[in-house]
């Protein structure tokens, strides 16, 4: 089967039987007999045949993607066999939100390759959520609310939002003791609200329990973009607490509203890696998902204690 299927992808490249013969240094009835054998497996013609070439039939066009299919699958599955009593090796590919990415996906990645030298990983770092099947994607973290699907999802951490200031914005415009007190300062919020955010700048017994309408000199889609805008002391934030939490360490940024919770919801946003079940790369993803979960640390490295002003949603 795999050697017709080569054959087969040959002869449509070159076109010619006899030059797909020369290369293997067989005979050119080798080569036909595979194919007539192939023809005979879909029940079809792939090739007209004549004396001065040989073309593709339609079945033939539409039969290339699949072999090629086929091939690749059967590689892969073999890759997964051998690695499963061997050390990992090959490509893992890895997609991550951009900002998250490059402050906690990078060490770990670094580490992996250090332990498992024979593994190329190739990151793709993007807030757009990916396609895992059309894109090839191996792992991917996401933050927020999962939807329901096939992928195998294996919880990080929980996402906690903390309402937090530069000392040099609240010593200027006062510290607000409540949430409501926010009408009457700059926040720094995002463009739109994506479906990661879903609940942010709500809390529970203000405005009904419905996200608050925050509103400041400082509108940005890029959660780098706002944490520099808090530090420049342009106005309150709200921002994940692995995004804040050297900052509030080391009194760059002072967290807000310690006993005022959010607004409940019933499902809670988190952290996840994410990795499609059955995928020949599986032995890889699953040494790479535990990796991270050690990396992380339970509870999150970012979140060694409970914050004032942060709550996990």
């Amino acid at each position: 089967m795999i050697d017709a299927l080569n054959d087969f992808l040959a002869v449509a490249v070159c076109g010619s039987f006899s030059q797909v013969a020369k290369k293997q240094g067989v005979a050119v009835s080798s080569v036909t007999r595979k194919i007539d054998w192939l023809e005979a497996e879909v029940g079809s013609r792939l090739f007209h045949r004549s004396s001065r070439r040989v073309v593709l039939t339609d079945a033939g066009e539409q039969f290339i993607p699949r072999a090629r299919n086929i091939l690749t699958e059967l590689a892969e599955a073999k890759e997964a066999i051998s690695s499963a009593n061997a050390d990992p090796r090959g490509l893992l590919s890895v997609t991550a939100p951009a900002v998250f990415g490059r402050r906690h996906i990078m060490p770990v990645i670094a580490n992996f390759l250090r332990r498992y030298p024979d593994v190329e990983v190739e990151l793709h770092l993007s807030d757009q959520v990916i396609d895992l099947v059309e894109q090839r994607i191996d792992v991917a973290v996401r933050i927020g609310l999962l939807p329901d699907s096939d992928l195998h999802a294996v919880t990080l951490a929980p996402l906690n939002l903390i309402t937090c200031a530069s000392p040099s914005y609240l010593e200027r415009a006062g510290k607000p003791e409540a949430p409501g007190d926010l009408l009457h300062h700059d926040c720094i919020t995002t463009m739109a609200t994506p479906a990661a955010w879903v609940g942010t700048w709500s809390y529970e017994g203000l405005n009904r329990g419905h996200p608050f309408p925050a509103r400041g000199c400082l509108r940005t889609d890029d959660k780098e973009g706002m944490l520099q805008g808090a530090l420049a002391g342009l106005g309150i934030v709200q921002l994940p607490s692995w995004l804040v939490f050297e900052d509030i360490q080391a009194g760059r940024l002072i967290s807000l509203f310690g006993d005022v919770p959010q607004s409940p919801q019933r499902v809670r946003p988190a952290i996840h890696a994410v990795r499609l079940p059955g995928r020949s790369h599986e032995v890889k993803a699953k040494l790479f998902i535990a990796q991270l979960q050690q990396a992380v640390g339970a509870p999150a490295y970012w979140d060694p204690l409970p914050v004032a002003g942060s709550s996990s949603i």
